[in-house]
């Protein structure tokens, strides 16, 4: 019976998380849960928004980064893991995105988490040509430094304004058609 509930869960679990409608959670423990996924962006308005923390790392290239990188810019952070099946969906459209806004003060971080090995990440982000930096998390600590923010859920998106203000929150896959949006809405406001 018990192997039975086990398995039922299991299954629950993975349709749940490829379904594309929401993300999976990570703990510290490197447990995984199904989280709803957040409804198609709304930009949080300019009074209401709390600074991002800062946080730093090696990217996958070996570099070293810190968010004052993204000073002045508006910054979409994506917390990824090559496990994690919406993000092979929603990490291509992403790539098409920025290379639309790039020139225009908009920066793309990806955050690496809970990955197995580097070396996954690493062939993650050349099987799907991905130009923007991604940041190697692999416990999860930049996730964890955003700890009013689902950022432990994974696919997850958090966009920055120019003054590193968080403006906008996803848990689950965001589509290119919502994220350019508002990304432009944020360009907007100055």
């Amino acid at each position: 019976m018990r192997r039975v509930v086990t398995a039922a869960l299991g299954c629950a679990l993975l349709t749940g998380c490829s379904t594309g409608s929401g993300a999976v959670e990570v703990n510290n423990g490197g447990e995984f849960r199904f989280v709803a996924g957040t409804p198609a962006g709304e930009v949080i308005p300019p009074d209401e928004r709390a600074a991002a923390p800062e946080f730093s790392g090696q990217l996958l290239d070996g570099g070293e980064f810190t968010s004052s990188e993204l000073d002045g810019e508006v910054a979409v952070l994506n917390f990824w893991g090559s496990w994690c099946a919406p993000c092979r969906v929603e990490t291509p459209e992403f790539q098409e995105v920025y290379a639309e806004v790039k020139d225009d003060g908009v920066a793309f971080l990806g955050l690496n988490v809970k990955e197995a090995s580097e070396q996954f990440a690493t062939a993650f982000v050349e099987r799907f040509g991905i130009e923007y930096p991604s940041l190697y998390d692999p416990r999860g600590e930049v996730a964890l430094a955003f700890r009013g923010y689902p950022a432990n859920a994974i696919p997850s998106t958090i966009v920055l304004d120019p003054d590193g203000r968080v403006a906008a929150v996803y848990t689950g896959t965001v589509s290119k058609e919502d994220l350019r949006r508002v990304v432009e809405s944020i360009l907007g406001e100055e």
